[in-house]
């Protein structure tokens, strides 16, 4: 069965529609603030740019066993624009805090993140995610070199946990566990996916080839 494979008009459409998407939960955000329709609109947009944050991140993760799985190589044309929107949705969670919180006082903030485990870990995912996002362009790639782009942007890796462990320690205070269990499910299984087949690599490659196997 032959895999689908959309043209390039397909894929640009493709890449309009989530780009709408990606924009609808931060346009509903506006939206209740300004309308007045929030109790606690601190409380709404921060967490609900957070949760969009880790949403894109798991997406961002799920791109590559999606296309193992399923053949569909051109979904790796879609990874870019799918992390930035997780870097744009952290930014935004990241203004949030230092906008409202601290009211652009660095020095209070910054107190605040050395103070405050989950605060810390958070920050620490938000500055790791800052080079993925600048080096995202098609001329970085090329100024970086292959696979040095590839270590730096293996970086998520490291990322999805914190993002998950910030989500932790932050929910602790509620004793509400079940959406960060979840979010950190999801991010093991995709992780683990991926150990798996580095795993079975060496094996594979032991083997003699045979007719249409893949090579990665």
């Amino acid at each position: 069965m032959a895999a689908f494979t959309p043209g390039a008009r397909q894929v640009s459409a493709i890449k309009a529609m989530i780009f709408l998407l990606g924009l609808i939960p931060v346009a509903k955000m506006a939206y209740l603030t300004v309308s007045g329709q929030l109790v606690e609109p601190l409380e709404h947009i921060t967490r609900g740019t957070g949760d969009w944050t880790l949403y894109f991140l798991c997406i961002t993760l799920a791109v590559t066993p999606l296309r193992r799985l399923s053949g569909w190589n051109w979904l790796v044309k879609l990874r870019r624009e799918v992390g930035l929107f997780a870097f744009f949705y952290a930014f935004l969670h990241f203004m949030t805090f230092l906008w409202f919180d601290h009211f652009f006082d660095l020095a209070a903030m910054w107190k605040d993140v050395v103070k405050r485990p989950f605060i810390t870990v958070g920050f620490i995912a938000f500055v790791l995610l800052i080079p993925l996002a600048a080096t995202s362009t098609n001329a970085m790639i090329r100024a970086l070199g292959g696979k040095r782009w590839q270590w730096l942007h293996r970086l998520i890796y490291l990322i999805a946990p914190l993002g998950i462990l910030h989500f932790w320690w932050m929910k602790a205070a509620k004793h509400n566990f079940q959406e960060p269990i979840i979010f950190g499910a999801i991010v093991a299984l995709l992780l683990g996916m991926r150990l798996y087949w580095k795993l079975r690599k060496p094996a594979r490659a032991a083997m003699p080839a045979r007719a249409g196997d893949p090579l990665t």
